[in-house]
């Protein structure tokens, strides 16, 4: 772990220093594309030469007019001097073009694999992290970071070329401005670091008012522009009449992204004054030494040229290294947005985690478990104590808010218990891989969430030369899909949405349920979650789905959670939740007999199945 310092703002952000940075950085770049670190140090040696060399050129080429020569003899040096100095200008020339044409592309490129790396990031964070507002906040501005050409990590890469280039050219021109008059250096040294001070109040202030605020301001940006474009909002947006209440909302977000914008634009402007200001005055400074030296120094034409070049260089090279400076401490501090993401612990308490261990047969059980979501002022489930015994079909019913979906989102451990532990087969499955206990579980959940994939891969999750045609044909038939596929021209070749193919279909509710289930299948894990999957079909469809999908299930374990009450009836067991805590236990025949809360439930809406299906109470 490196070295860093937590900042106010967000406990989860480190602050690395610049240092710290620039190894990250050279190490990315030699690591994706060891090209772009000759390249950039050919910028940096060409790029710096040539500013003055002109300027040495021209030195020599007014020595040799002014030399009193023959005609003859000074045509012949001249001719020369402009011989050798055309090689080196073309040889400097040469190396600066390839070094801007070849470089920028390469950038982009470790940029891109960087990226990669942030989105396999996400992909791996610990479920109940992506829930966590300050998880978000880092996840934006490291999405930030790596956004551009010259912010964040390739802002670093771009600007490690500048700094370098006007580095080389400061130690080279230092030596001649200090023989010129050593309070010219002085002069200039006091105005650019002046410029520069003022440079990087900017940067800070700017980083901590506009850009950093503006995270919260991005991420309600992206959403209202996920909202009002996406098609399953559209119904409701249209019979709800929420057009006038988002574009409000919309217009509320754009001001505020307007009155930082402007905030950022009134700093920067203040400073361009002072910027030009100083410039005008360093260039007084230079004209005023030089025409001391020529009074006072007899300085010839030659070196008031070469001198002035030089003047000019380390000028110019002082207050665009300071300035670059400023930029490079900009784009780290974004850096170190992207490395505070980058080393969010993913599965640290698994370093000492053991094998799933392979068998027929697994029983799961819950040991006085609790959950308090994060902030959440009581817990959402409670000293739960249950068992799912191998090949038990567990049916877990509730009202919305009873504590269902915490406890599958337990079982499957995409949350870990804040008390209490869940065994499988005995052991903690803490001390399991998560990647490891999550192939157990072949999960089907209410919201189904489809890839703009063919619809084959949707199905198997895999790409469809490692895909089982006849499988994903075997799975959709027992899923009820079949009928669905037939119908379409490519069959399971189909691209499903439009987002990416113009011809990609969209599947109904149910279509996308069924096709969720039969992604299950394809799975074949030897425990089956079903999380409210059948919310969109009717109350007869339900009852027909469950008692298919129990004889797909087998001797597998199976898990249903639903607030209807369609699968109770077949199940070994059922679970009744609420208010957090599981109030009943037992099977549908024993907990009817009680007479309790979940008698009263299954009642209640078994008056809607008759009434539904036309049949007398008897029946």
């Amino acid at each position: 772990m490196s070295d860093y310092k937590e900042s106010k703002d967000n406990p989860l952000h480190k602050e690395f220093g610049i240092w710290s940075n620039t190894g990250y950085i050279i190490k990315n770049m030699a690591k994706y594309c060891p090209q772009a670190i000759f390249l950039t140090l050919l910028g940096i040696v060409c790029g710096s030469v040539f500013q003055y060399f002109w300027g040495i050129f021209g030195k020599f080429v007014i020595d040799d007019i002014t030399a009193g020569l023959g005609e003859k003899e000074s045509i012949h040096k001249l001719l020369i001097t402009i011989a050798i100095a055309g090689a080196i200008a073309v040889l400097l020339s040469l190396g600066n073009t390839i070094s801007n044409n070849q470089l920028w592309y390469r950038l982009i490129y470790v940029r891109m694999y960087m990226i990669t790396e942030r989105i396999e990031r996400v992909l791996n964070l610990k479920f109940e992290m992506l829930e966590k507002p300050d998880v978000m906040d880092i996840a934006e501005r490291a999405s930030e970071a790596t956004g551009g050409n010259y912010n964040g990590v390739e802002g670093m890469m771009n600007r490690m070329r500048e700094l370098g280039q006007n580095a080389f050219t400061l130690v080279v021109t230092f030596i001649a401005v200090t023989v010129l008059d050593w309070r010219l250096i002085i002069a200039i040294i006091i105005l650019s670091i002046g410029e520069f001070l003022y440079y990087r109040y900017i940067i800070k202030k700017d980083k901590k008012e506009v850009w950093d605020k503006l995270s919260t301001t991005w991420r309600k940006t992206h959403y209202m522009e996920r909202v009002t474009q996406d098609f399953d909002f559209a119904k409701d947006i249209r019979l709800y009449g929420l057009s006038s209440f988002l574009a409000d909302k919309q217009k509320g977000i754009y001001d505020k992204r307007y009155k930082r914008i402007a905030l950022h634009e009134d700093m920067w402007f203040g400073y361009n004054v002072v910027a030009r200001l100083t410039y005008i005055v360093i260039q007084a400074c230079i004209y005023g030494a030089l025409y001391l030296a020529i009074f006072n120094r007899s300085l010839s034409v030659g070196n008031f040229t070469m001198f002035l070049s030089m003047a000019i260089a380390f000028s110019g090279a002082l207050t665009n290294f300071l300035n670059r400076f400023g930029d490079y401490k900009k784009a780290s501090l974004e850096t170190d947005d992207f490395r505070s993401f980058m080393e969010l612990e993913i599965f640290d308490d698994e370093q000492d985690a053991i094998p799933v261990p392979e068998a027929d047969e697994y029983e799961i059980e819950f040991v006085n478990v609790s959950y308090r979501y994060h902030k959440a002022e009581k817990d959402a489930l409670t000293g739960l104590n249950l068992k799912i015994k191998p090949g038990e079909k567990l049916a877990v019913v509730g009202l919305n808010g009873a504590g269902k979906t915490t406890m599958i989102k337990l079982l499957l451990r995409l949350y870990d218990p804040t008390e209490g532990y869940i065994t499988l087969n005995g052991t903690d499955i803490r001390r399991f891989r998560r990647k490891d206990y999550y192939r157990l579980f072949a999960p089907v959940f209410q919201n189904v969430e489809i890839f703009a994939f063919l619809l084959g891969e949707n199905i198997s999750l895999k790409q469809m030369d490692r895909t089982d045609r006849d499988k994903v044909l075997k799975c959709a038939e027992e899923a009820d899909l079949l009928d669905k596929i037939k119908s379409l021209e490519k069959g399971i070749d189909t691209p499903l949405t439009n987002v990416v193919e113009d011809d990609g279909v969209d599947l109904s509710g149910g279509e996308k349920q069924k096709l969720a289930l039969a992604r299950a299948l394809y799975k074949g894990a030897k425990i089956v979650v079903l999380d409210e999957p059948t919310s969109a079909l009717d109350a007869l469809a339900e009852q027909a789905l469950y008692e298919r999908f129990d004889e797909m299930v087998g001797t597998k374990s199976a898990v249903y959670i639903s607030h209807r009450l369609a699968s109770t009836r077949f199940c070994d067991n059922v679970a009744m939740f609420a208010d957090g805590k599981m109030i009943e236990y037992g099977t549908h025949d024993e907990l009817m007999e009680r007479g309790g809360e979940y008698a009263d439930m299954f009642n209640t809406q078994a008056q809607y199945y008759r009434e539904e299906s036309g049949v007398s109470e008897n029946e």
